[in-house]
């Protein structure tokens, strides 16, 4: 009876169960991990758009190309190299009778790891054009 015993005991088990719970829970740090990160670059690049929607809509400078560099060089003090910046397509665009600065950022998301693939994201800021006479709408 003795060996029989011995051959169902719960030795050792507790090591393979600390691997599989480590490696699940780290896992799951690292998905939330890389969650919390695309979340602050997004919300980072969407008010770095809206901001230089904002310059490019000023009544003295009222040039969309202005968005641009402007744009770029608050995505550059604010990320650094974190998101790599594909596209910056300003705009002007009728709304409602108004003429609106509309800046579109394309860019590539950082992953935790090298491994995985970036992940794309767009965003647009928009910002009404000073100045600029009301249109009646058709």
């Amino acid at each position: 009876m003795a060996p029989l015993r011995a051959a169902w005991s719960d030795r050792g088990s507790a090591t393979a169960e600390f691997v599989l719970v480590g490696t699940m829970l780290t896992l799951l740090f690292l998905a939330v991990l890389q969650l919390a990160i695309d979340l602050h670059v997004r919300n980072v690049l969407a008010a770095c758009a809206a901001d230089g929607a904002r310059y490019a809509a000023n009544a003295d400078i009222a040039s969309p190309d202005a968005a641009t560099q402007r744009t770029t060089d608050l995505v550059r003090r604010s990320l650094g190299g974190a998101a790599s910046l594909s596209e910056i397509t300003p705009a002007l665009e009728p709304v409602d009778g108004a003429q609106v600065v509309v800046v579109r950022v394309s860019a590539r998301l950082p992953t935790v790891f090298g491994l995985l693939p970036a992940i794309p994201v767009h965003v647009e800021g928009r910002a009404m054009l000073e100045g600029a006479p009301l249109q009646a709408p058709p």
